[in-house]
């Protein structure tokens, strides 16, 4: 496994430096890591959702391809690439939210917040404009909410790439889920 993760970092770096060969060397060797991301967040939508995990992951690939971005390690890249699934299934649900014309979702409580349940249609888009706001209010704690809950990074690879504690990154996830709670619920003064 070592070996890999060098591999990894290896292209990574090439790919950053500007290597298109890089990212189609790099993409076998994630494509499975990529995948579990990808149906990690697709197996709390709603059921029948019409994005499936492949469809998923060509999409990041597409959008990775195109993407100017400077990738320092293999945590970093899924943090990325968390960032990457959460915005191509919020790009859905607004395309799907546009096929029926509907508005008025329902709020959703902390947990479905953090894990978007069959029975909130549109979660995702409130889900999306609540971590925008909170990006605006705190850019790290909406970056541990979307390496933890959208990248399935654990509190340790969190911590090591925003270079801050383990415990910390528990604290900060405790006050986002809360001021998501509250800004999800309506409570918001």
């Amino acid at each position: 496994m070592p070996a890999d993760t060098e591999n990894v970092t290896r292209l990574l770096r090439a790919w950053s430096g500007g290597s298109r060969e890089a990212l189609d060397q790099l993409m076998p060797l994630v494509y499975n890591q990529l995948r579990a991301l990808a149906a990690r967040c697709l197996a709390s939508e709603r059921p029948g959702h019409t994005l499936h995990a492949t469809a998923l992951v060509n999409e990041a690939y597409f959008r990775l391809v195109g993407a100017d971005v400077n990738i320092n390690d293999r945590i970093h890249f899924y943090a990325v690439a968390a960032r990457l699934l959460r915005h191509i299934l919020v790009d859905h649900a607004k395309a799907h939210n546009r096929q029926k014309r509907g508005g008025g979702a329902p709020r959703l409580s902390l947990d479905e917040a953090c894990y978007i349940g069959a029975d909130a249609p549109g979660g995702m888009l409130e889900l999306n404009e609540a971590l925008e706001r909170l990006a605006a209010h705190d850019a790290r704690k909406c970056e541990i909410v979307e390496m933890l809950y959208f990248g399935g990074l654990t509190y340790e690879e969190t911590a090591s790439l925003l270079n801050i504690s383990p415990a910390t990154v528990h604290r900060e996830l405790r006050m986002a889920k809360a001021w998501l709670h509250r800004e999800l619920s309506g409570q918001r003064v």
